[in-house]
């Protein structure tokens, strides 16, 4: 007897609804048609990451910055429209934002 059927036996009067399903499985990311610019840079003798060039929302950049961050391992800080990773990782965050559906340009390098 896996959960739902004991739920069901629980609470048999409780619908569950599929709305609340779908909205948590996906990202509510805009994707935009321009290119983000992912660039390599060093200040003070670190590597660095940088990310910009999004024109959606701020809060879904910031989103974007927090699961880049969780998936890499990784420092890293958002300010001024922009992601910045600590480190090289540009061919990751290329290939997960590509994964995601946007169009990613690498400059630099």
């Amino acid at each position: 007897m896996d959960l739902q059927e004991q739920l069901k036996n629980l609470f048999p009067d409780h619908k569950a609804s599929e709305s609340t399903k779908e909205t948590s499985k996906k990202d509510s990311i805009w994707l935009q048609d321009d290119p983000i610019i992912c660039k390599y840079e060093k200040r003070k003798g670190k590597p660095i990451t940088i990310l910009e060039g999004y024109n959606g929302a701020t809060k879904d950049f910031k989103k974007l910055a927090k699961e880049l961050k969780t998936k890499l391992s990784v420092g890293g800080s958002f300010k001024d429209d922009k992601i910045i990773i600590q480190g090289d990782y540009r061919d990751k965050i290329m290939a997960l934002l590509k994964e995601k559906g946007f169009n990613v340009k690498r400059v630099g390098g």
